[in-house]
């Protein structure tokens, strides 16, 4: 029996009751997904590229034969109008078909004070939670610097999200909607540093889980589905550890990539000399060089160890053979 045996929608673009039946069966099977993105600027064209992009997912994705969650990430409180015009387009596509564009989104208001954060998170969950779609949020702050938002000098400490903090998010968005993930805060970074520089402590996840377990008197251990954020750069164990307590997606950016550079890296250093003008190589003067500087040539080599290194993050998260 595989993930695709508890789903309705066997593939393509999964959504609502099929992305909680997927968290449960990684909870189960102890495994996480990997979080694979890309990026665009400015909110206005960043909106249309993800709508169209979302829509091209969805025309492809059912032939690849495996279920796809179509994820939106790392929503900081000044691109909540880039959050908002998704979701216009969301209830757009459910007044049609009755699901939403996207699976799901991810709402990071971590910089900001916690209430603020909570209530704010709450207000989009309420416009999601019709449509059965799912929200991540993010509390604690993730060191080291991403999109813009750096955090390299932050105190250890509020690296460390706090139990008291797990429950009072669990306790009001389970009242709206069990569409949601939290983002917790356990010695994260962003990007890869020195080994010793950073101090991952997942076992502070079954510590959360145990705590709202108990406040609400529940029987499932991990009654909270949690995200590890910053996962290059981690050890394997420290994956399993953390998928352990709970963790049912693990954002893997940079070591993507460094992964996608190092094949264009190569070929580059390799083909030094077939590359440097259109004609004339040591093969002879008058050799054209066509078939080394064509970009679908080179940018298949980044694919390529790209790929290699997404492999990797499946085998690492437990994910490989679930479906």
């Amino acid at each position: 029996m595989g993930l695709t045996d508890v789903l309705e929608r066997k593939q393509g673009v999964i959504v609502g009751d099929d992305v909680i039946k997927t968290f449960n069966y990684c909870q189960e099977h102890n495994f996480a997904i990997p979080a694979i993105g890309v990026a665009n600027d400015k909110q206005q064209a960043s909106i249309a590229g993800a709508v169209a992009g979302a829509q091209y997912i969805r025309s492809v994705a059912p032939s690849y034969g495996i279920p796809v969650i179509l994820h939106t990430d790392h929503c900081a409180k000044k691109l909540l109008p880039w959050l908002d015009g998704m979701m216009d387009a969301d209830e757009a596509y459910f007044k049609e078909h009755g699901e939403p564009l996207f699976s799901s989104h991810m709402i990071d208001l971590s910089e900001e004070e916690k209430d603020w954060n909570l209530a704010t998170t709450a207000k989009y969950l309420k416009r999601a939670a019709p449509m059965k779609q799912w929200l991540e949020m993010e509390i604690g702050i993730t060191g080291g610097e991403e999109d813009g938002v750096n955090n390299e000098d932050v105190d250890n400490n509020s690296l460390y999200t706090q139990p008291e903090d797990i429950y009072d998010i669990y306790h009001t968005l389970s009242a709206i909607s069990p569409y949601f993930s939290i983002a917790a805060g356990f010695g994260n970074v962003h990007g890869v540093y020195k080994p010793g520089n950073v101090k991952l402590h997942p076992e502070l996840l079954g510590k959360h889980q145990k705590f709202v377990k108990d406040k609400i008197n529940g029987r499932n251990d991990k009654p909270v589905y949690l995200v590890f954020h910053g996962g290059s750069g981690s050890s394997k164990q420290e994956y399993l550890d953390a998928i352990s307590y709970g963790v049912v997606k693990v954002n893997l950016d940079t070591d993507l990539q460094y992964a996608y550079l190092t094949g264009i890296r190569d070929y580059v250093l390799n083909k030094k000399d077939y590359i440097m003008s259109q004609v004339g190589n040591p093969d002879g003067a008058d050799k054209p060089n066509k078939k080394y500087f064509d970009p679908r040539v080179w940018v298949r080599e980044g694919e390529k160890t790209m790929s290699t290194r997404v492999s990797e993050g499946l085998r690492d998260f437990n994910t490989a053979g679930q479906l």
